[in-house]
């Protein structure tokens, strides 16, 4: 069976974002497992627009050449790690606007989770998950939040350190994440293909 290649991707767009502290750190981690491989995809390298088709992909092809290349992008991948932030108990509109430009592409493959926020991003990943389940995505149980004393030790908002001070808290369970991901990534691999 080949390697399942993931995509990492960063859900916030905003030009001052934290994100690409914990995404470099989350990628240089993700780079040295052997039994995946790891792309990162920056939502701000599409320039989507706001959802406006006739209807989801699902039902009808989609017209904008922007989504349809978003859509061939995420084809590429046997399952995706999403990094987001926690907007409002929720997550990004940059993000939800993603996730709504694609459908058949997301079907029937693992979602994992980092969220970051002063409450670790929870309450974002919780409503990550659902949405995963209705686009079909199989969300797995573990993930990574980085919140509280450990947020704010490497945030604009607090100290603004290094990620290597939190690297230990971090690591148990990125790994629990990681192997979660690729458990349920071979498994829809080997149904994908059966049902091909």
């Amino acid at each position: 069976m080949k390697k399942p290649h993931i995509a990492v991707i960063i859900g916030s767009t905003r030009a001052t974002r934290f994100a690409d502290k914990p995404a470099a750190w989350l990628f240089e981690n993700v780079s040295k497992r052997e039994d995946m491989t790891f792309e990162l995809v920056d939502l701000r390298d599409y320039d989507l627009p706001f959802f406006n088709e006739v209807a989801s992909n699902a039902w009808v092809p989609s017209q904008d050449p922007r989504a349809v290349k978003w859509q061939q992008k995420l084809a590429e991948f046997d399952g995706y790690l999403f990094l987001t932030s926690e907007y409002n108990r929720s997550i990004p509109g940059s993000l939800k606007n993603a996730l709504d430009q694609a459908y058949k592409e997301w079907n029937r493959k693992p979602a994992a989770i980092m969220a970051y926020g002063s409450l670790g991003g929870a309450r974002a990943a919780e409503h990550l998950r659902t949405i995963a389940i209705e686009l079909q995505m199989v969300p797995v149980r573990s993930g990574v939040h980085l919140g509280g004393t450990e947020f704010f030790k490497v945030s604009p908002l607090g100290a603004n350190g290094e990620m290597s001070e939190v690297d230990g808290v971090l690591q148990p369970s990125l790994k629990a994440t990681l192997d979660d991901l690729l458990w349920w990534s071979e498994a829809t691999i080997a149904q994908r293909a059966k049902s091909a």
